[in-house]
């Protein structure tokens, strides 16, 4: 199996649109938000709360986000978070880990990237002042626990806000990612 990032997600995506075909007979839906427009919308002039159907899409460009965060903080961060967030425009995919089902997060437009700039900048600062090691979240559980990145070697663990790193689940996002299985979309039909 490729071992690049950027291909594993790729393959993952298609995975979660298959999936997503498979329960429900269609791309995934939600209700259309002028104020909250997105390449991933399928539907050309959609009304305000008409159900729309999106899938990801690759963004194009990438965007710049990071490289501004980078020079926000004056820490380098780590390509694999990097390339999680600047690959694809989408909404959360919802997916199953060994450990139990979980959210991970995309961004869908440019300003659900800006909002993201600013959560990451916030966990990075509160990293910084509790002197524990940098993590970049990237994936949420239902309950108050997440999943990281670990900006120094890049390995994922599970954390709880404000608190050292429970455990660590995989050596790099990759691998992490290889042992995901996609699950459909809520408020998909079935």
């Amino acid at each position: 199996m490729d071992s690049d990032l950027g291909t594993l997600l790729d393959h993952f995506i298609a995975q979660s649109m298959e999936v997503q075909h498979k329960h429900c007979g269609a791309l995934p839906q939600l209700p259309f938000d002028p104020a909250w427009p997105s390449a991933c919308i399928v539907e050309n002039d959609p009304t305000p709360d008409q159900m729309v159907h999106w899938h990801p899409v690759r963004q194009q460009p990438a965007s710049d986000m990071f490289e501004r965060l980078t020079e926000a903080l004056e820490v380098e961060l780590h390509p694999d978070i990097r390339t999680w967030y600047t690959r694809y425009w989408s909404d959360p995919l919802p997916a199953r880990h060994e450990d139990g089902d979980l959210t991970l997060l995309l961004c869908w437009n440019d300003e659900d990237m800006e909002r993201l700039r600013g959560n990451l900048l916030g966990h990075l600062m509160a990293k910084q002042k509790q002197r524990q090691p940098l993590s970049l979240f990237f994936a949420c559980t239902d309950g108050d626990e997440f999943m990281t990145v670990d900006n120094r070697d890049g390995s994922v663990w599970l954390e709880r806000p404000g608190r050292k790193p429970i455990r660590q689940l995989a050596g790099s996002l990759g691998e992490f990612l290889a042992t995901l299985t996609p699950l459909p979309s809520p408020g998909s039909s079935e």
